[in-house]
C-alpha cells in the first residue's frame, strides 16, 4: 500500500474519531450546564467549563486532521501533516485556560464559602458523562493504534482527564452534601485544575517533538534497522535519519553499492527493497541515497556512531 493510500485511510479514521469527540462534547455540554445550574457546585461548574473547551478543542482537532490529510502541493512538498501537531498545541492552550478558570473559581469559593445542592442530579449527570467518555476513549484508542495521530492522542489525553474530573465532581458533591465536609467542593476543583495543567504539559511534549523533527523512539529505530539488515543491498546503511509528520513517518539513509553498478541497477534493486520495507512499515516514506562502496565523509562518520548506538 502506498503512503498516499495509508495517509487517506488514516485521515478517514482520525476524522471519524474527531467527529465522535465533537458529538460527545456537545451532548455533555448541555447536560452539565443543567447540572451546574441545579447543584451550584464549583466542581460541576469546572467540569462544565472544561466541556465547553472540549467542544472547541474537538472542532479544532477535526479541522486539523482534515488539513493534515491534504496532499502535498507546490508550497508544501512534504504534505500538511504537521497541522496535527499545531492543533495539538492549540488544545494544550485551551486545557491551560480551562484549568486556570477552574482554579480561580475554586479558590474564590474556598475563601468566600458556599454549599452545593441537588446531589442526585449532579451524580447522575457525572455517571452518564463517565460512561460516554469511556466509550469515546475506547474508540480513540483503536484509532491511535492504527494511525498514530498526535491530534487524536492529545484529545484522548484531555478526555482521560475528564474521567477523573467527573469522578471528582461525584466525590465533591457526596462529601459536601452527605458528609458535610466543609470546603470539599472547591478543594476538588483546585485538584482538577492542577491535574488538567499536568495533562496539558504531557500532551504538549509529543506535538513539540514532531514540530522539531525529533527522531523516532529508540525501539522503532531498532526495529527498522533490524528489518533493513535482512537485505544484503543495505549492508552499507549509514546516515540513518527519521522523523514524523502527522500520521506519516519518514526514514532516509545512505547505502553503499558496488562501484561497477549502473544507475539503473542501483535504482531497480533499491526500489524493490524500498517496496518491501514499506510493506513491513506501512505509512513510512523511505528515501535512499546511493554512495559508492567504501565512501566515507564527515556526515557518515557522525551518523555511523548514531546508528551503532541504535543497534
Amino acid at each position: 500500500m502506498t503512503t498516499a493510500r495509508v495517509a487517506a485511510e488514516n485521515s478517514r479514521f482520525a476524522t471519524r474519531a474527531a467527529l465522535a469527540s465533537v458529538v460527545l462534547a456537545l451532548g455533555l455540554l448541555v447536560a452539565k450546564a443543567w447540572a451546574a445550574y441545579q447543584t451550584g457546585s464549583t466542581a460541576m461548574l469546572g467540569s462544565l467549563a472544561d466541556t465547553a473547551l472540549d467542544v472547541i478543542a474537538s472542532l479544532t482537532t477535526l479541522t486539523g486532521v482534515r488539513i493534515a490529510a491534504l496532499p502535498a502541493d507546490d508550497d508544501h512538498r512534504f504534505g500538511h501533516g504537521k497541522a496535527e501537531a499545531l492543533v495539538a498545541l492549540v488544545q494544550v492552550a485551551l486545557i491551560a485556560v480551562s484549568a486556570t478558570a477552574i482554579g480561580w473559581q475554586a479558590i474564590d469559593r474556598l475563601i468566600n464559602g458556599g454549599r452545593t445542592e441537588a446531589l442526585d442530579v449532579g451524580v447522575a449527570v457525572s455517571i452518564v458523562a463517565i460512561g460516554a467518555t469511556l466509550f469515546l476513549l475506547w474508540y480513540q484508542h483503536g484509532v491511535i493504534a492504527r494511525t498514530g495521530s498526535v491530534a487524536i492522542k492529545t484529545d484522548n489525553v484531555h478526555y482521560r482527564s475528564d474521567l477523573l474530573l467527573n469522578l471528582a465532581v461525584i466525590a465533591a458533591l457526596v462529601l459536601d452534601q452527605t458528609l458535610g465536609v466543609a470546603g470539599a467542593d472547591p478543594l476538588f476543583g483546585i485538584a482538577i485544575a492542577l491535574w488538567l495543567l499536568w495533562g496539558g504539559f504531557r500532551a504538549s511534549t509529543e506535538a513539540v517533538n514532531q514540530l522539531m523533527d525529533k527522531e523516532w523512539p529508540e525501539d522503532e529505530r531498532k526495529a527498522f534497522l533490524a528489518a533493513a539488515a535482512e537485505h544484503p543491498e543495505l549492508r552499507g546503511l549509514h546516515d540513518f535519519r527519521t522523523r514524523k509528520s502527522g500520521t506519516l513517518r519518514f526514514a532516509q539513509f545512505h547505502v553503499w553499492v558496488p562501484a561497477d553498478w549502473t544507475v539503473k541497477q542501483a535504482h531497480d534493486r533499491l526500489d524493490e527493497v524500498e517496496e518491501q520495507l514499506q510493506g513491513r512499515f506501512p505509512g513510512t516514506e523511505i528515501l535512499i541515497h546511493v554512495d559508492p562502496e567504501g565512501q566515507v565523509d564527515r556526515e557518515t562518520l557522525l551518523s555511523s556512531d548514531i546508528t551503532e548506538r541504535a543497534t
